[in-house]
């Protein structure tokens, strides 16, 4: 099963990046631990801390022409993780 499904990147995790934090769309089962063992396995880089967050998914209405559909978007989990001073992770060195 793999922990770390996506890195998260958006305007307010970019901006926190000079700080050596950044952000994962996470396994919802995954625990802090793993996430960290998964972080510094997949990156090489020693994490200090780990904040986790839950996501339930929202209600969706979408109207056809026969008729209404209603559902849910998915439910997801983040983890927010913080690595030692000085070390970075480059998400863009691989495109």
């Amino acid at each position: 099963m793999q922990i770390l499904k996506r890195p998260l990147i958006t305007e307010k995790i970019s901006a926190m990046n000079e700080q050596g934090v950044y952000g994962f769309v996470v396994e919802k089962t995954a625990s802090k631990p793993e996430i960290k063992r998964a972080v510094e396995k997949m990156y090489g880089v020693t994490v200090e801390d780990v904040r986790t967050m839950r996501y339930a998914g929202k209600p969706k209405t979408r109207y056809t022409k026969t008729k209404i559909v209603t559902g849910y978007s998915n439910a997801y989990k983040k983890a927010i993780v913080k690595v030692a001073e000085g070390e970075i992770i480059d998400f863009y060195g691989e495109i």
